[in-house]
């Protein structure tokens, strides 16, 4: 019996399209699933590059305007992957047109465009159209570990949350201006780019949603060289320091920059609880520390588990015990979930209600920052 196949749309061919291209090309490889995905219509901007963006993607057909794209009947996903000012605007005209959304994070730039976004996302639903937004360090098989660890009580009550997002890729002050450095098209910098990870991250493991956070941010580089001579100004935070309550009466650190010198791109998060500890570092991503306080005090500290195994989550697509995933694996997770969440008739995760709350911690971060580190309530 022939699968069902959904057509795919992709908007914007970038880092995240590229990304985005290889997981829809590669999930019925690794998954069987109940439905094929077909990479039916890539949307650029630049008619020769995004020609030979399709051409070396895998798509069939490219288009130059997005709204050509959501008014075609031969697509059933539109897949967003473009800079966040243009989120809420495809979103919406997505969603009213019958299309499943998956949409790249953050959600938006602002919590107005966040609302009318679940608006949208909550009245298609009815009509049993589906959204979700991609956050996909949530499906690496050593992140869903120490999420099962958390939900099984193996490290009691939750105290104490460590988590940063540092990378290196600003920190030389001649790199050019690019448009995630400009406050209009990106909303914020390492805050919003890197911050939203962190935040869903904490969230997603723990359980647990932040109350209140004290921020400040910082913005070292204020000038940049642009492409055509001269230079322009940054409107967005180089790096962001959060600390922050959770409900339960946990205590969180986070820490995101762009431009920390040797941080290539290192993500790191430890839940530390009444009855054992467990870290993940994005430089092992096949690896989780795990510390017991239950084994005898002489054999106690944090043991390395390896995440290969096919009693781990998201594992069984792939490789034999003990073989490696990569940075490109999440993002086959999410859509291989997306699309059987579509097949089931049930709401993919996370949904757009859900990146509406990361935006409302960057939200109450921003407003701290702003007002000298005041506590400002989630």
């Amino acid at each position: 019996m022939d699968k069902t196949e959904l057509r795919v749309g992709l908007v914007g061919h970038g880092f995240m399209g590229v990304v985005h291209s290889h997981a829809w090309q590669t999930v019925g490889r690794a998954f069987d699933l109940p439905v094929r995905a077909r990479t039916a219509v890539l949307c650029g901007r630049d008619p020769a590059r995004t020609a030979d963006a399709a051409h070396r993607l895998g798509w069939d057909e490219h288009v130059t305007d997005w709204r050509d794209l959501i008014a075609r009947d031969d697509v059933d996903v539109v897949d967003v992957c473009t800079p966040g000012d243009s989120h809420a605007e495809i979103v919406t005209a997505a969603l009213a047109a019958g299309k499943h959304v998956l949409c790249e994070k953050p959600l938006s730039n602002t919590l107005a465009e966040a609302d009318a976004m679940v608006d949208a996302a909550q009245e298609a639903r009815a009509r049993g159209v589906r959204s979700a937004c991609a956050y996909n360090y949530r499906r690496l098989p050593a992140v869903g570990l120490l999420r099962e660890l958390v939900r099984a009580g193996r490290l009691g009550e939750v105290r104490h949350v460590r988590a940063s997002y540092l990378q290196d890729f600003f920190a030389d002050p001649d790199v050019p201006l690019v448009w995630r450095m400009e406050r209009h098209r990106a909303g914020s910098g390492a805050l919003g780019n890197l911050g939203s990870h962190v935040v869903d991250l904490v969230q997603h493991v723990t359980g647990l949603r932040f109350t209140g956070v004290s921020a400040l941010t910082e913005t070292f580089t204020r000038r940049r060289p642009l492409p055509g001579g001269g230079t322009g100004e940054v409107t967005v935070d180089d790096a962001a320091l959060l600390t922050a309550r959770l409900d339960g009466g946990a205590l969180a650190t986070c820490e995101t920059s762009w431009a920390a010198t040797g941080h290539r791109n290192t993500l790191r998060l430890e839940v530390g609880g009444t009855l054992g500890a467990a870290a993940f570092d994005l430089d092992r991503l096949n690896e989780l520390r795990f510390h017991d306080d239950a084994e005898p005090r002489a054999e106690r500290g944090f043991r390395r588990i390896m995440v290969t195994e096919p009693e781990h989550p998201h594992v069984t697509g792939w490789w034999p015990p003990g073989c490696a995933v990569g940075f490109d694996h999440p993002f086959t997770h999410e859509v291989r979930d997306f699309l059987a969440a579509i097949a089931d008739d049930r709401d993919p995760t996370p949904s757009f209600a859900d990146a509406r709350q990361v935006q409302e911690v960057l939200d109450a971060a921003a407003r701290s920052a702003r007002s000298d580190s005041a506590w400002a309530k989630v």
